[in-house]
């Protein structure tokens, strides 16, 4: 079933806002790492430390599930289907492990918090090189599959080829099949 054009123009909005979003707010945690690591203030280099976790659970985690649920519901609701051509069933499937990498990262942000909140921590302690890897291979996952949203490379799925070849026969027999004609089309 697909949707109506305005309520696929919402969802769509949604989708796209919630995705960029995402990908924007793993820019600026890759930018906060970069600082994390590479800053000489201590205090500055705490700080880094201790923000991540809650800016990740207001920002990073509602934008991860938000691209999730819209992008379902966008595929679900359009000619495109979830498992009809590759780049969506990509798409799905790196929307899927970012997620879930996140919410296994969220220990690791809670652990970070807990050693830079330590005014007794020694600074190397504190410093961790772990979000800037994560965030600069979340930032290539989120611009492949922006990339494949935009280009739609051709493929369809075995599953969509089979749906295709439905449509095509359902479209041959109502061609065939004879028009019905009315009483008051015969009499004229």
């Amino acid at each position: 079933m697909t949707m109506p054009p305005g309520l696929r123009r919402f969802v769509l909005t949604a989708h796209v806002t919630s995705s960029v979003g995402w990908l924007g707010a793993v820019a600026c945690f890759l930018a906060l790492a970069v600082v994390g690591l590479t800053s000489q203030d201590p205090q500055t280099v705490r700080a880094v430390y201790l923000v991540m976790e809650p800016a990740a659970w207001y920002v990073l985690v509602p934008l991860a599930f938000a691209s999730l649920l819209t992008g379902l519901v966008q595929s679900l609701g359009t000619t495109w289907g979830l498992f009809r051509h590759y780049w969506v069933v990509f798409k799905l499937v790196i929307n899927l492990f970012a997620n879930l990498v996140l919410l296994i990262y969220m220990e690791t942000f809670r652990v970070m918090a807990g050693v830079a909140a330590d005014p007794n921590a020694d600074l190397g302690m504190v410093r961790n090189s772990s979000p800037v890897l994560h965030a600069a291979l979340a930032l290539v996952l989120l611009l492949v599959a922006t990339a494949l949203a935009l280009y739609k490379p051709r493929g369809m799925t075995p599953h969509g080829q089979r749906k295709q070849h439905e449509q095509w026969q359902r479209a041959r027999q109502r061609a065939k099949q004879p028009v019905q004609r009315t009483a008051s089309q015969s009499s004229r």
